[in-house]
């Protein structure tokens, strides 16, 4: 019963940074994980590979396979995760906590559970100290209290709740895929011209298939390139300024001051914020949204399902197709794709050219592309049957990866209202005789 269930300190049933690389480390590498690489309960970016002599020195925690990783540094962003299958090599900086759990007290998942918990987060928050950098020390950490039910309950948490983890997780390595797959047809097609090339040289022939060039694509494609100020582009392609495939607009911020543009607001309004913790490129909400007044104000107004968002200044790079109405701020470059120009299109371009596009940006407090210097921005331009031979390769995945990710908002949200119910014993788990369990 939840009602027989102890608390305890965190520090006696785990180990608190327990290993760190020093002078014996026995290997030339590691994989090394900043916080500016964790989110909300997940890797966000890769582990770096780099050479242990190059490390910076806060490269210091080792993590193995069951640890529960948890910034000590600005505790309401909530950075952590559960090191599900690290190798031997993985190592993070001093500004995490590594909590090993002790064998035969505590499921290591049901661990990492309590320390997800929104309830210990508003615990770390009321010690954190510092005003430009607020932080918690490992021993707040360790001195936390948490609910500690018997093991084989604990395993049927960690089970419910993990099994939730587990196909979020699963979702967020199939839409890296997804997105690889689709920036490498981009490359191929638009940047590197290989189906030209492959032409030219003999490697692709009429009734051949190669990767990502079915053999029906075969006379879609010239087989010569041609000069222009470009460079070499395949023949009957053309130069032109990104303006002739998109209308490029912009947007502003209602006065922030007056309530009738913001009180019960119905419309999404986005800013570059909205952008910058997004898992893929897809705009599926907002932090704010203005009322029919507020958007009386921004003379772009709502702009369609399916508009390019880039932001334009501070920082400048981030993107995102919108898959709702939308109105925006000052801060993007909104694109809605002309006939015959596919939007995913649109998106790979900025992606793939974003060094270029930057190089147009000027600014003395911070750099800003504006919409006159972004527009004659050259593009190498396909004819209209290779845009749309594009666009129905890349948009099974693209509408698989927004699935996904609505999927996963789904389960998150199922996983944050079940995991205080289930860690408190409001909600009871029955344990079966493998420690998985189910709600009764």
């Amino acid at each position: 019963m939840a009602s027989e269930w102890a608390t305890i300190r965190l520090g006696k049933i785990a180990e608190v940074n327990p290993d760190a690389i020093g002078r014996s480390w026995p290997h030339s590498h590691i994989r090394y994980i900043d916080i500016s690489s964790v989110g909300e309960g997940q890797i966000a970016t890769p582990p770096q590979w780099m050479k242990i002599s190059d490390a910076p020195s806060r490269a210091k925690r080792l993590v193995r396979k069951g640890d529960t990783v948890i910034a000590t540094v600005r505790p309401n962003r909530r950075s952590m995760f559960f090191a599900s299958d690290p190798g031997y090599d993985w190592v993070v900086s001093t500004g995490f906590t590594v909590l090993r759990p002790k064998p035969q007290m505590v499921d290591p998942r049901f661990l990492y559970t309590c320390v997800f918990n929104q309830a210990f987060t508003e615990y770390l928050l009321t010690r954190e100290k510092g005003a430009a950098y607020p932080a918690v020390s490992p021993e707040d950490i360790a001195n936390a209290e948490i609910p500690f039910p018997p093991l084989k309950e604990q395993r049927a948490i960690a089970h419910i709740l993990g099994t939730l983890d587990d196909k979020i997780e699963l979702n967020r390595k199939m839409n890296e895929t997804l997105e690889a797959m689709a920036r490498a047809i981009f490359k191929a097609w638009f940047v590197d011209f290989e189906p030209v090339r492959a032409k030219m040289e003999g490697r692709w022939q009429r009734g051949q298939s190669l990767p990502g060039l079915p053999a029906h694509l075969y006379d879609l494609f010239p087989d010569r390139l041609v000069d222009s100020e470009l460079g070499d582009i395949p023949e009957r392609w053309e130069v032109k300024p990104i303006g002739d495939l998109a209308e490029i607009t912009g947007g502003s911020t209602p006065r922030t001051n007056e309530s009738s543009y913001w009180d019960n607001g119905k419309h999404f309004w986005a800013t570059p914020k909205d952008l910058s913790n997004l898992h893929v490129p897809v705009l599926l909400d907002t932090e704010r949204c203005i009322t029919n007044a507020g958007l009386a104000q921004i003379s772009s107004g709502l702009l369609p399902p399916g508009t390019v968002l880039f932001s334009s200044r501070a920082p400048i790079g981030y993107l995102a197709i919108s898959e709702i109405p939308v109105a925006i701020n000052q801060g993007f470059i909104a694109m809605e794709s002309r006939k015959g120009v596919s939007n995913l299109f649109l998106l790979r371009w900025v992606e793939a050219h974003l060094e270029d596009i930057v190089s147009h940006a000027n600014g003395s407090t911070f750099l800003e592309i504006s919409k006159s210097n972004f527009r004659p921005i050259p593009v190498t331009a396909p004819p209209e049957p290779v845009m749309r031979a594009f666009d129905q390769l890349a948009r099974p995945s693209y509408c698989k990866l927004v699935t996904n990710e609505l999927e996963s908002r789904t389960l998150a949200a199922l996983r944050n209202i079940l995991l205080p119910k289930l860690i408190s014993g409001e909600l009871r788990v029955k344990v079966s005789g493998n420690s998985t369990g189910r709600i009764v």
